[in-house]
């Protein structure tokens, strides 16, 4: 249903980017972070339903288990390929188990329907759970296990499950859909028959109570009914939904103080004032972080050409982007946005508990 829908839409996209999709690459796991892959029927529905667990840091839509490399979603949508619709999760285990992705798995699809998912109907959109590893292999024959004993369906659950191979990311159109499109997006979930039918089979379990079960963050998000209330809309956008702020109209484009500046969401720190400089853009602009372990890159194609976007590490705030044609010793440029980042004046840092970071100022003293 949806192919036939976005069968031009994709093409147009194809022809004006040149295929730039099938150069993207998901992006670099951090430190902290496990990766999981599941198929769900339309990624957009599933990708949605993780991003709003805690502790899940990403949501990738794309294609897994077909063979062929680098796919397009009409290649996909032929039924040629093998693939079906996927999406990679990448989450801290520190905050959510592997088990509660599993649970919340469960509560997004059909799991008894091998043909497609609700209103997409074929191959590509049949429910696997993709494992990476052989405890989440187990983990996931057992909690499928249960799921069958539970008595919750009439028929036998046959969601396959299925060793990892590859992962390729879906068109950039397709990418956080339900923020980009939501009126469409909306739309099309009712017309799904997806959420009657999970609130009908799940009842008042189908809200999974997760709860961050042992957080080794220094700096954690807030959720995002707190984000909503504490960030000004600027903020909020720019931070959430990747939005951009208007250059030499924003807080620190000229800001010559020294300084760190940390994530406006978490407080983490992220680049230093002895690393700024004048880049003439109208951003504040640096040629190397200050803890380079928590900023995140990211390619996108909002542009159409490729970008490699910024993001903080335990946030996973948007900052900006960062381009090749900085200084030396570098080469870098960190173009960020002033509303993603809160400034830190070097005599209040020891109070405001980034006192570590004071000796990059020993000099300026």
């Amino acid at each position: 249903m949806r192919a036939s829908i976005f069968l031009v839409y994709s093409v147009i996209v194809a022809l004006f980017a040149g295929n730039s999709y099938a150069e993207t690459t998901a992006r670099v796991k951090l430190v902290n972070e496990s990766i999981a892959t599941f198929a769900g029927g339309c990624f957009w529905c599933t990708e949605s339903d993780f991003e709003k667990l805690p502790g899940v840091k990403e949501v990738i839509s794309g294609f897994s288990g077909g063979h062929v490399a680098n796919p397009s979603y009409e290649d996909v949508s032929m039924g040629a390929t093998g693939h079906v619709e996927s999406v990679q999760v990448y989450y801290d285990p520190n905050l959510i188990s592997y088990e509660t992705l599993l649970d919340a798995f469960w509560r997004m699809i059909n799991p008894t329907d091998n043909d497609g998912q609700f209103v997409d109907r074929g191959e590509t959109y049949r429910s696997l759970i993709f494992y990476h590893n052989e405890e989440q292999k187990q983990k996931a024959e057992q909690s499928r296990q249960v799921l069958n004993k539970s008595g919750r369906y009439t028929a036998p659950v046959i969601t396959e499950i299925r060793k990892f191979d590859a992962f390729y990311p879906a068109e950039d159109y397709h990418q956080d859909y339900y923020k980009k499109n939501p009126v469409r997006y909306n739309y099309y979930r009712f017309k799904s028959g997806r959420d009657q039918y999970l609130e009908k089979t799940w009842g008042d379990d189908l809200h999974l109570k997760v709860s961050q079960e042992k957080s080794s963050d220094p700096y954690s998000k807030p959720s995002d009914d707190v984000l909503r209330k504490t960030l000004t809309p600027l903020q909020y956008k720019v931070t959430q939904e990747e939005s951009t702020e208007p250059p030499f109209k924003n807080t620190y484009w000229n800001e010559k103080r020294a300084g760190i500046y940390v994530d406006v969401v978490t407080g983490e720190p992220l680049f230093s004032s002895k690393d700024k400089y004048d880049s003439g853009t109208g951003w504040p602009s640096f040629s190397k972080p200050l803890v380079p372990d928590n900023v995140a890159e990211k390619k996108d194609f909002f542009m159409i050409l490729p970008r490699t976007e910024v993001r903080s590490r335990y946030g996973n705030s948007h900052l900006g982007h960062v381009f090749t044609d900085g200084p030396k010793p570098t080469g870098l440029r960190y173009c960020l946005n002033s509303a993603a980042l809160r400034f830190i004046p070097a005599e209040e840092m020891a109070a405001a508990g980034y006192g570590k970071y004071l000796v990059e100022f020993q000099e300026e003293k």
